[in-house]
């Protein structure tokens, strides 16, 4: 048996084929490019296979036998911002088509257990607080509503039997991938205003790039329960709490400033749609709510649990930033 990742190159694919090669497993990375770094992985445990989930054909040549387990992580990203007109069929293309096509894999294959990573964007704006797995899906672009129709796929294909493991996190941040954070840390490093959309008194939540491949073992263990399980940080701050501390641990000269969330989101939402997109929409949009995932049924089913805390997360990306530069 061995385990095949989609995406296996990707932030959240090498973080858990560290963690399987650390246990003496087996490891298939199915990805766009191959760059296997010296000591990230145990070489005699890791094999690559250059493919796109985009294109079937590059299915045809991956070795499989049966009781192999399968990821599917292959996705796009908010980050860069696209223009507004060529949203749709980028994430649509990549997000289900792509999804589409390892479910036809697994079924020509005779291979039945995923553990699959969509995102709380499929939820929309907070409905409730916290939000439990329960929470109305109405996902705001085309990034959540692809994501939230591979969710449909996915309960379409557990009626044939398959065992598919979906997780749905928040921000997930870790070494090197900086996305969102980049700009703030730069304002932060020029000792500028940070601005925030709205008072900054709500709640942000982040998770680790670690505690998200622990989540996939976790899964695996369990026997892929057939349910969606959220995952984030426990007691996240505000972001007032969250930005202050960054600040201080920055020795930086920066102070908040509060804009009026309304104001804000009118004067990007009039950028987004003359071509000049500073934030997407599905992230301005919700950016003065609180959107905390309640994540206990992920540690009473499969016994997970985040190690990982918003603050600590944070700084470890500004350090991370910093000594990239």
């Amino acid at each position: 048996m061995k385990h095949i990742i989609f995406g296996g190159n990707g932030f959240l694919g090498t973080e858990l084929c560290k963690k399987l090669t650390a246990r003496g497993e087996q490891v298939l990375i199915c990805d766009l490019e191959q760059t296997l770094t010296s000591g990230i992985y145990e070489p005699d445990n890791v094999s690559y296979h250059k493919m796109d989930v985009v294109q079937p054909e590059t299915f045809a040549d991956i070795p499989t036998e049966p009781g192999d387990v399968v990821y599917h992580f292959a996705a796009r990203l908010l980050v860069p911002i696209l223009p507004r007109a060529e949203r749709e069929k980028y994430f649509w293309d990549a997000l289900y088509v792509g999804t589409q096509n390892v479910f036809d894999f697994m079924e020509a294959r005779e291979l039945n257990n995923l553990v699959y990573y969509t995102t709380d964007m499929v939820y929309g704006h907070t409905v409730e607080d916290p939000r439990y797995e329960t929470h109305p899906r109405a996902p705001l672009g085309p990034y959540g509503e692809a994501k939230y129709q591979t969710e449909l796929m996915c309960e379409r294909y557990r009626e044939k039997g398959f065992n598919i493991t979906v997780f749905r996190p928040r921000l997930i941040i870790g070494p090197g991938r900086l996305g969102i954070l980049e700009k703030l840390f730069k304002l932060v490093d020029l000792n500028l205003p940070v601005p925030t959309i709205g008072s900054g008194r709500n709640y942000y939540q982040f998770i680790s790039v670690s505690d998200c491949a622990e989540a996939c073992l976790c899964a695996v263990e369990a026997g892929f329960p057939n349910e969606y399980y959220n995952l984030g940080s426990d007691d996240p701050p505000t972001v007032n709490n969250l930005l202050r501390t960054l600040i201080k641990e920055a020795n930086s000269y920066s102070i908040l400033l509060p804009t009026p969330a309304f104001a804000v989101k009118f004067v990007l939402d009039i950028l987004d749609r003359i071509g000049m997109p500073i934030m997407d929409p599905e992230q301005y949009l919700i950016a003065d709510e609180t959107c905390v995932l309640d994540t206990s049924k992920a540690f009473r089913e499969i016994g997970w649990r985040p190690a990982d805390n918003d603050v600590d997360m944070l700084l470890a990306a500004y350090s991370d930033y910093r000594a990239q530069r």
